[in-house]
């Protein structure tokens, strides 16, 4: 097809190019690359890295003034960024993307291994404008884009300007719904803000970091009691890491706000790093709220969600929590989710509890343990401690397990699972009957089956022509 296969050679042949508005090199067919000083950015990321190598194996050299060790620190210092940068210099060459004559997203790159990727964008979950803080020194940014699929189906470009990174995630999302891709950007109305405050307020009055630091106050006591200060080592530990937890976590979720546009969701935040996260309707895969003890005091609650791709684990084992709101009201939290699941009212669900017996299984949580559905959702609830509720629409199920263990089995019990994309949010009602159990799997896969039969969410923008004859 015309306009889909890019010359083997392309890098080269763009050279700089010349500029587009935003500053990025691009040619007479439409293929982009980022913004030429991208490996600049990249070699001045590197320079904390050579500082690190520096303090790690000449630190004693350094103290004592050593000459040859001052000279092999600077050659460090130098070298490490000298090395990312030329690495990321060919790295830009030979990348570029561009959108095909279906309306794709085509990006290809790679020096030693060619890849050229196509992201179907009826397909799209997210599309993320994000600028680390070595970025912002350049007024530099960072686009991510996301859909669903596995292997392939995320690509991030580093670095544009932050107007031609804004305009390409416009782009983007206006294929993405169906519209023509010069389609002006969506107005957005801001709905909801997390005060840095209540941020940090509600970090500290989380049930697992309340409980570390009581930990370490018990511990600094019993063994200044006991035996003077050799328990301190212990108690750095059991309190440094909630405290390191917290930090995090606040200057990752500094400033969130949530925005309403017809693109969808739009969240916004970051302290070190900002962060901009277009969340497009249809794309929520399933929701958990949560009300850790005490929060419920003030009614708190923190909004977790699953889209597709997001929240996956890393090469490394991380796993992002993707969040639409890291903690607000009630009243809130139910509001901004309002938005991606319309109709959607937990007050008047019929819930159906766990039995009875469910008691000598889990003692602590049995009264919570429930499910109950609509015509649209499917919802279960667990947790005494820090309550779960956790909600999946029927067409977003893509599996629906039974699963009986060893501890279930001679009190009759099971547990239904239903599966999304990788997440923070597992969707599971716990220790049912096991005839109910099974009766809920086959009713949940028919609801499911027929809600995705109904779906029209990929293009969302675009006219309904379901009804035209």
């Amino acid at each position: 097809m015309a306009g889909q296969q890019p010359p083997s050679n392309v890098g080269d042949d763009l050279g700089l190019g010349f500029a587009l508005p935003g500053g990025v090199p691009t040619d007479a067919h439409g293929r982009r690359q980022v913004h030429p000083i991208s490996p600049v950015v990249h070699a001045v990321t590197a320079i904390p890295i050579g500082i690190i190598i520096v303090i790690a194996f000449g630190s004693g050299g350094l103290f004592a003034g050593d000459v040859r060790v001052l000279v092999m620190a600077a050659v460090a210092l130098v070298l490490v960024p000298v090395v990312v940068g030329a690495a990321a210099y060919l790295s830009w060459r030979k990348l570029s993307y561009w959108f095909d004559a279906d309306g794709d997203f085509r990006v290809d790159s790679g020096v030693i291994t060619r890849k050229e990727r196509r992201l179907q964008l009826s397909r799209l979950q997210s599309v993320d404008v994000a600028q680390p803080l070595f970025a912002r020194l350049f007024a530099l940014a960072e686009v991510s884009v996301e859909v669903a699929g596995q292997q392939g189906s995320k690509v991030s470009l580093r670095f544009l300007t932050l107007d031609e990174a804004r305009s390409l995630r416009n782009e983007i999302l206006a294929r993405s719904a169906g519209l023509r891709h010069d389609t002006a950007e969506a107005p957005e109305t801001p709905i909801a803000t997390v005060a840095p405050r209540d941020l940090a307020v509600s970090l500290l009055m989380r049930s697992v970091t309340f409980f570390l630091l009581l930990a370490t106050v018990v511990i600094l006591v019993v063994t200044v009691m006991a035996s003077g200060w050799g328990g301190l080592g212990l108690a750095l530990v059991t309190g440094g890491v909630p405290i390191l937890i917290v930090v995090t976590e606040f200057i990752t979720f500094f400033n969130f706000t949530v925005s309403q546009s017809p693109d969808g969701l739009r969240l916004r935040f970051g302290l070190a790093k900002t962060q901009s996260r277009t969340v497009p309707p249809g794309r929520v895969q399933a929701i958990e709220f949560v009300e850790p003890l005490l929060w419920r005091k003030r009614g708190w609650m923190r909004v977790r969600v699953n889209i597709a791709g997001m929240g996956a684990a890393d090469s490394s084992g991380n796993r992002e929590e993707t969040l639409l709101i890291p903690v607000a009201t009630r009243e809130v939290a139910y509001g901004i989710v309002e938005r991606v699941l319309p109709g959607l009212d937990l007050a008047g669900m019929e819930w159906h509890p766990a039995p009875d017996r469910a008691r000598r299984r889990s003692a602590i949580q049995w009264q919570r343990l429930a499910y109950a559905w609509d015509d649209s959702v499917f919802v279960a609830r667990r947790g005494r401690v820090t309550r779960h509720v956790m909600v999946i629409p029927h067409a977003r199920a893509q599996s629906v397990r039974f699963t009986q263990g060893p501890w279930e089995r001679p009190l009759g019990l099971a547990s239904v699972h239903v599966d999304t994309t990788p997440g923070p949010v597992k969707v599971s009602a716990l220790h049912l009957d096991a005839g109910v159990a099974q009766e809920l799997v086959r009713a949940e896969s028919d609801r499911a089956e027929r809600a995705r039969a109904q779906d029209r969410s990929i293009r969302w923008a675009a006219p309904d022509t379901t009804g035209e004859a």
